[in-house]
């Protein structure tokens, strides 16, 4: 008896707990975007403002891994900044450490589809306001003086790379070290979707094939490994050991003139202040109108099961969704958002290359959204890249080393 009074008493003091935190209005945000911290910082001191409550913006290095590891000690955080396409996002909502949201009132403010094209067993789980998207940036000014003109297809842009080089001028800031090799993600996905026919076909071919299905002698390979090997020997010295700073550093000095990189950089690209006016464009096709970019959901939100206050966090969600709320983050950060009410807005000439193709058939969604892992992918790309003496065999023998795991 005095043990059932012992837990009841225990009990009675954690709801109580419970119901003071949740009057006291406490949620804890967990960001993964750090560029942003302070305008999402300044969205969540108004939030506060206008309803009394004490939200928290929580910033770490490393957040991948530390969310990972919050996770796995059962420390969800309130509300989480998540990529919807990963597979650890898509893990955790199978295993019910998200809120459903699928009858929630602000998914109606996105674009159709927005959403739902994340959705788990046919559950929205995750709040998708922004968009990346991956392309290459270039030197205008550059470009102009030199007369070159913006590639529209596969033949032209390695034409464009061979003019620039006869000019004496070197093609691309890349960021080839290991460290960095994230940063040829899209470039090596791209290669694979345009060459093999979008988001289903390139994962058809790598993910979904029998082991060691993939041949050297393939055709879609060799045109792959093709466009892998145009980045090889065209960009500035010692690129194998340069990382994504000293990259966006070259580009933005002028001593390359192509910068192969997501829309992400152009905030540090701005920060050096380079020179040069600059634009972007997409991951050309074979032919024209065949062009492609790749991305997913960049600033989205999950909600965790295990949060003592969810009536506040949906509250939260509902006020990001808010138009002006969302435009105060859109002003700085400039990707395109899945808000219907700012489809028309386009804050930045810049990317506008790269992401009038976001929302559209034109862009697919990261190949990773079907894969156990990535990291190895962009290892071999840039080993790859690295070694001019690797063969389409080589690239071949990568590849299955990577996806034969997912096979079993």
């Amino acid at each position: 008896m005095k043990k059932l009074v012992a837990l009841l008493a225990a009990s009675s003091a954690l709801l109580s707990g419970l119901q003071v935190y949740a009057q006291d209005g406490k949620l804890e945000v967990f960001n993964q975007k750090r560029e942003m911290q302070a305008v999402l910082q300044e969205i969540v001191d108004d939030f506060n403002k206008e309803n009394g409550t004490q939200v928290e913006l929580v910033t770490v290095p490393d957040a991948g891994n530390v969310l990972k590891t919050r996770m796995a000690n059962g420390e969800a955080p309130d509300i989480i900044n998540i990529y919807p396409q990963n597979m650890d996002f898509q893990l955790w909502a199978k295993d019910g450490q998200f809120v459903d949201l699928t009858e929630q009132e602000f998914l109606s403010k996105l674009k159709p589809g927005s959403a739902e094209q994340y959705a788990v067993d046919g559950k929205v789980y995750n709040l998708p306001l922004t968009t990346n998207a991956w392309g290459f940036f270039y030197n205008v000014d550059k470009f102009e003086e030199l007369g070159l003109e913006v590639p529209k297809t596969w033949a032209e842009f390695e034409a464009l790379v061979a003019a620039i080089q006869e000019k004496g001028e070197t093609p691309f800031a890349g960021s080839f070290s290991t460290a960095d090799s994230w940063s040829l993600n899209g470039y090596h996905q791209l290669a694979w979707a345009t060459v093999a026919g979008g988001f289903d076909g390139a994962n058809a071919y790598l993910r979904h094939s029998d082991q060691g299905a993939i041949k050297g002698d393939d055709a879609q390979l060799q045109a792959v490994a093709q466009r892998l090997r145009l980045l090889t020997g065209t960009a500035q010295k010692n690129a194998n050991g340069a990382s994504y700073a000293d990259a966006v550093a070259t580009f933005a000095k002028g001593e390359a003139l192509i910068l192969p990189q997501g829309i992400w950089a152009l905030p540090a690209i701005n920060e050096q202040k380079p020179g040069f006016k600059v634009a972007s464009f997409p991951f050309p096709g074979e032919k024209e109108g065949e062009a492609m970019t790749v991305g997913a959901a960049d600033l989205a939100f999950s909600i965790a099961e295990s949060s003592k206050n969810k009536e506040l966090a949906v509250k939260f969600l509902d006020y990001l969704s808010n138009e002006d709320v969302l435009r105060k983050y859109y002003a700085v950060d400039g990707m395109p958002t899945s808000l219907t009410a700012l489809e028309n807005e386009s804050a930045f000439e810049e990317t506008k290359g790269i992401t009038d193709l976001a929302f559209t058939e034109k862009q697919i969604v990261w190949l990773q959204k079907e894969w156990d892992s990535e990291e190895g992918f962009w290892h071999l790309t840039t080993d790859f890249i690295n070694d001019d003496s690797a063969t389409p065999d080589a690239l071949a023998q990568y590849l299955n080393n990577f996806f034969d795991t997912m096979k079993r």
